[in-house]
């Protein structure tokens, strides 16, 4: 299941007028197009493209603009969720946009039809349009849903089971295209000859193994209807947690990148505790913009915790040591970001007995404060490190209402 357009879909939910026109969601600091509807995609505006190179068209051609709006497509992909689970207890989230569901367990049903059910109520719950795709594997089902997409006949949904034209199917699909085959292996298999999905199936299997180790084999079985690539109902734990944002303006003074910091640690700690886990380490790193005829200065440092903490004034405390050790005057950085390494489980941590802390006042302290801000919406409190003007913070003007998670901004009704 794969919402279609998803960002724009999002935002023609709160704002009906959008059907029809042209709409694009610009990634952070309004940089490039992430998002296009189909209309914007019919005028030539492509993934990916910085969106000065555009600005013309969306004048132009009257595109409306918007600037990403996490909040919102992070509760939209939540909601759809809630309605998937109603239909399967097996569910795989793969994305905020996409996931799989396994209906192993259900027999003697019409799975087009259940699709169809699925498609209709999550439509009707959440506004939001989707694309299910079937098939015996996941690379089918992938395959399944493009095809969904692309032919309006299939209402937005195609099964492709034992279907008597799959080879005409895999025919017509870039092996570019086929999950699991990447920019590296598809020039390789284009270099062979082998052009299609159905191509590909039918390669020599001792050959694909050779050039695409087991992994390739397992794509070329898949194709071959035989599943290889099961369904993970739980998502696994991060082994590593990064956290970091591209400035809105150039930063140059230490304090601002410290604050930029805190604020990183900060995300990065609730992400942490969310899997109840605790990080061995501690890496900071800063950038200057690379595209910029200017000074360039990158470099990065980690610290090791004498514990593995989730306890967030410790891992700012850690990420500030290796900052002022990079940090360097005269340059204009254009990006910040920690990462969280050496993650295990919470309950896993191998004390130290020279060092005296009580672990159980941090766990309370941290358990309020995350839910404080779960309740009432991120930052509501917040360290002093992380600052409260924030100027470096990313550039978003043309962001939508957080429609469904912040009270000040709810959706409001006219006559």
């Amino acid at each position: 299941m794969d919402c279609n357009n998803f960002y724009v879909s999002c935002e023609r939910v709160f704002n009906p007028s959008l059907e029809g026109r042209p709409v694009i969601v610009l990634s952070n600091n309004d940089g490039c197009a992430v998002a296009r509807s189909n209309e914007a995609k019919a005028l030539g505006i492509g993934m990916g493209t910085p969106y000065f190179k555009v600005e013309n068209i969306v004048k132009k051609h009257n595109v409306k603009v918007f600037s990403s709006n996490y909040t919102l497509y992070a509760d939209m992909s939540q909601r759809v969720v809630n309605v998937l689970n109603d239909f399967t207890p097996n569910l795989e989230i793969y994305s905020i946009d996409e996931s799989f569901l396994s209906f192993n367990r259900h027999k003697n049903i019409d799975l087009t039809d259940y699709a169809k059910n699925i498609r209709s109520r999550v439509k009707k719950w959440t506004g939001l349009p989707v694309s299910i795709g079937i098939a015996p594997t996941k690379t089918l089902a992938k395959i399944a849903n493009k095809l969904a997409k692309k032919n309006p006949m299939c209402q937005g949904v195609f099964n492709i089971t034992n279907h008597p034209r799959i080879d005409d199917f895999l025919e017509s699909v870039g092996v570019e295209d086929v999950w699991g085959v990447g920019p590296a292996y598809s020039k390789l298999l284009k270099y062979h000859r082998i052009h299609t999905a159905l191509k590909l199936r039918d390669t020599n299997e001792d050959w694909i193994r050779k050039h695409m180790t087991v992994v390739g084999l397992r794509t070329v079985w898949e194709l071959k209807g035989i599943s290889c690539i099961e369904l993970e109902d739980v998502t696994p734990d991060k082994k590593e947690i990064v956290s970091s944002r591209s400035f809105g303006r150039p930063v140059e003074t230490r304090k601002e990148l410290e604050e930029a910091v805190s604020s990183y640690v900060t995300r990065a700690a609730e992400k942490l505790r969310s899997q109840n886990s605790i990080a061995s380490y501690v890496t900071t790193f800063i950038e200057t913009n690379r595209y910029k005829d200017e000074p360039q200065y990158n470099n990065s440092a980690t610290a090791r915790l004498s514990i593995p903490t989730d306890y967030t004034p410790e891992l700012i405390e850690n990420a500030h040591i290796c900052l002022r050790k990079i940090y360097k005057s005269g340059y204009r950085f254009k990006k910040a970001g920690v990462m969280l390494g050496g993650i295990v489980p919470s309950n896993e941590v191998q004390l130290n007995l020279l060092v005296k802390r009580d672990r159980s006042r941090d766990k309370k302290i941290m358990d309020a404060l995350d839910e404080i801000n779960l309740t009432w919406g991120p930052d509501t409190v917040k360290y002093a490190s992380s600052g409260s003007e924030r100027k470096w913070k990313m550039r978003r003007r043309m962001m939508s209402p957080r429609y469904t998670t912040c009270w000040d901004e709810l959706a409001v009704a006219r006559k």
